[in-house]
């Protein structure tokens, strides 16, 4: 249990939101799991198409998923009308991704008022027993909410 208090009320609502635009996520197929203050769990199932040579899921997946678990935790603890940017993170691989799914959990370490630290880690799950593949170290930035540029807009494709 999150030991956090969320700047807005409202911060289950519109971290989900912010979450499903991500159009990556949505390709990816990663989902939220669970959501507190803070804290955030999230999953994605096997594909073979985001596996590298060997047959592990590629580090730039598990990598991503790692960077949206953080930013995620970071967010709910963001004030109404802020959005979120990732300004620096370190990934630590220690082991193969493979499993049948995969989860990616993030905790908030330290909120500021601007910059937020955060920590995550991956786990692949085969069998019911959950491996550590890798942790992540995230700074995220909290900026003002903005729209989407209008070169987003206009190279956005239907969902």
């Amino acid at each position: 249990m999150s030991s956090f208090q969320p700047k807005n009320p409202n911060y289950r609502a519109i971290a989900t939101d912010t979450f499903e635009r991500q159009r990556a996520m949505r390709t990816l197929g990663i989902s939220i799991a669970r959501m507190e203050p803070g804290e955030i769990e999230l999953a994605m199932g096997y594909a073979p198409e985001f596996t590298q040579q060997n047959g592990f899921v590629h580090a730039g997946i598990i990598t991503a998923g790692l960077d949206n678990a953080c930013g995620i935790a970071a967010f709910t603890l963001m004030p109404a009308g802020s959005d979120i940017l990732t300004v620096e993170f370190k990934t630590n691989l220690l082991a193969p991704a493979r499993g049948e799914h995969f989860v990616f959990r993030a905790a908030v370490v330290k909120p500021g008022r601007t910059l937020t630290i955060c920590e995550g880690r991956a786990y692949a799950i085969h069998d019911g027993v959950e491996t550590l593949i890798a942790t992540m170290t995230g700074t995220l930035m909290a900026l003002p909410r903005r729209e989407a540029s209008p070169t987003a807009e206009r190279t956005q494709v239907p969902a």
